[in-house]
């Protein structure tokens, strides 16, 4: 005879599971700072035997060899990685800086691909920080280097301003990308504004990804009825930090200002029918365009009272734009060299 679940057993179960959760991602957290802290402190000992030593290119080869036959079982000590850990030891130079700032807190993978796709020490800082900010994964991060997210992020013209309160317009602000790259949808210029929506609901993770952190999918063409007419709005969010509704509304041609016009009826829309106004932040709407002109679109926002941004999207992947140039490899190999000579 089986014995009879308590009823609280569902309940109980659930809390140990979180608990055994929660301590195993603080274990990965400790045991991730501890490697990134040795790697650290590997590039920051090659870095002063080169100074003071004149340790050259020959002897970091030797040392990765020397490394890897003492411990076989861990990945890491490989001739690039050690001169990539010499890199981030020179591009953070105080141990105490990289456990008190996000980088010391990211894994190692990640700090890769920050040393090698940026030579510049700000920005690697910027998308640190963004990269703990919102939890991205190596793909992601990956993504917003090679489409250059901090030349896009918040950028395109809005009429937050004028339309919210200061604060939420700076935050709204936050959601908004200019240009949108969606190089990942495989459609040309010639595509149907249909078949663009189609493409991105059917590609909705990395739609995701490229709208940014904390966007949930609603529907396309969402309807909405009134008083008898229907109303198809292309694509509906919701932002779960910002807790508002987000209406993106696509044009596969130049803006016209009588766009503005069609957006700014389905966020009064969404704004009445949807949102709580007790607990949702104002509605806003993103305008997406294949082309536009500045001055147009900022006339045009500043006649309507609805929050809204206007946006390109652009269907190349421009995977090569973050890459490092020429030059900067250049300098990052001799960084990586130095210029003592080699000693065995």
């Amino acid at each position: 005879m089986s014995e009879v679940e308590p009823a609280d057993y569902r309940e109980t179960l659930e809390a140990l599971k979180r608990r055994v959760h929660d301590a195993r991602f603080r274990l990965q957290r400790r045991a991730n700072a501890e490697l990134v802290a040795l790697y650290w402190h590997i590039g920051d000992t090659i870095l002063k035997k080169q100074d003071a030593d004149g340790w050259g290119a020959g002897v970091v080869t030797r040392l990765a060899k020397d490394l890897q036959a003492e411990f076989p079982t861990m990945r890491g000590f490989s001739r690039t990685n050690l001169f990539l850990m010499r890199a981030f030891a020179a591009a953070w130079p105080e141990r105490n800086g990289i456990v008190q700032q996000p980088v010391g807190q990211l894994p190692w993978t990640h700090i890769q691909q920050l040393m090698e796709k940026l030579d510049d020490q700000k920005l690697r800082e910027w998308y640190a920080g963004k990269d703990i900010q919102h939890t991205w994964s190596r793909a992601v991060l990956v993504h917003h280097l090679t489409t250059r997210l901090h030349e896009r992020d918040g950028a395109a013209p809005s009429n937050f301003a004028a339309a919210l309160t200061r604060a939420d317009s700076e935050l709204a602000q936050q959601l908004t990308k200019d240009p949108y790259t969606m190089g990942f949808l495989g459609v040309d210029a010639d595509s149907t504004e249909r078949e663009f929506e189609e493409r991105l609901t059917q590609r909705i993770v990395d739609t995701l990804r490229e709208l940014g952190s904390g966007f949930a999918f609603i529907g396309r063409q969402h309807h909405i009825e009134v008083d008898g007419d229907d109303f198809y709005i292309d694509l509906l969010f919701f932002h779960i930090e910002q807790l508002r509704y987000v209406v993106f509304e696509l044009k596969t041609r130049k803006y016209d200002p009588r766009d503005a016009g069609q957006l700014g009826f389905y966020v009064a829309l969404v704004d009445e029918r949807l949102r709580l106004r007790d607990r949702h932040a104002p509605t806003v709407g993103i305008l997406l365009v294949a082309e536009k002109n500045e001055t147009v679109v900022r006339y045009s926002l500043a006649g309507s009272a609805q929050p809204m941004a206007v946006s390109r999207y652009e269907l190349s992947a421009a995977e090569q734009a973050a890459l490092p140039t020429e030059d900067a490899l250049t300098r990052l190999a001799a960084e990586v060299a130095d210029a003592a000579p080699e000693e065995d």
